[in-house]
């Protein structure tokens, strides 16, 4: 197979990926989006976090929010707990990386807040934080991962949403992730401004 060949199968590899996901995923994505207009309604807050593309996927998500999507709207209320440098070094070196997200989700979290939680492989130990520090808060958490889940998915609670993508490649899984960012997105959108 040429390089080209190669390209041509990582397109047809992920859109076969996210056509099979559509049907999965659309139900938690929608419950998702009516959890965080429920929370922006309230007067709350959306916190979002994640490592590495993961922490990409939360600042593109964020972005969103604080600016717009695709429709003109006022600024929603949203924080990236991985934008700031000399937090996220101070925690790290002061206490433990594990503790980066969860510390700013103790000093900004109230319990009509709601923390979405980016993890491609479901064990990354500072989001896995996040979420027990949200609930411990009593925050909602929508959980964003792929594979099984990993550890994030067992932590969840009840009123939680899991947007799971069963897929082993990471690739694939921030691919669809980016995908479930701009449907969550649009539907906030829809269920705050109508068609």
């Amino acid at each position: 197979m040429n390089l080209a060949e190669h390209v041509q199968q990582n397109f047809i590899d992920s859109a076969q990926i996210v056509q099979a996901a559509a049907e999965t995923l659309a139900g938690p994505i929608a419950l998702a989006a009516e959890r965080m207009v429920q929370t922006l309604l309230a007067d709350g807050k959306l916190l979002a976090c994640g490592s590495g593309g993961s922490a990409a996927e939360a600042h593109r998500f964020v972005s969103a929010m604080v600016n717009r999507f695709e429709r003109e709207r006022p600024g929603l209320a949203a924080i990236l707990l991985a934008d700031g440098t000399a937090t996220l070094t101070a925690i790290g070196n002061d206490y433990d990386y594990g503790l980066a997200f969860a510390r700013q989700v103790s000093a900004l979290g109230n319990p009509v807040d709601l923390l979405l939680a980016i993890s491609a492989s479901g064990y990354s130990r500072n989001v896995l934080a996040a979420v027990t520090a949200a609930h411990e808060k009593e925050m909602i958490v929508v959980a964003l991962t792929g594979r099984d889940g990993g550890d994030l998915a067992e932590i969840l609670h009840e009123e939680d949403v899991l947007i799971c993508v069963p897929v082993d490649a990471t690739a694939r899984i921030w691919e669809c992730h980016l995908l479930a960012i701009h449907c969550l997105c649009d539907c906030i959108d829809k269920l705050l401004l109508g068609t």
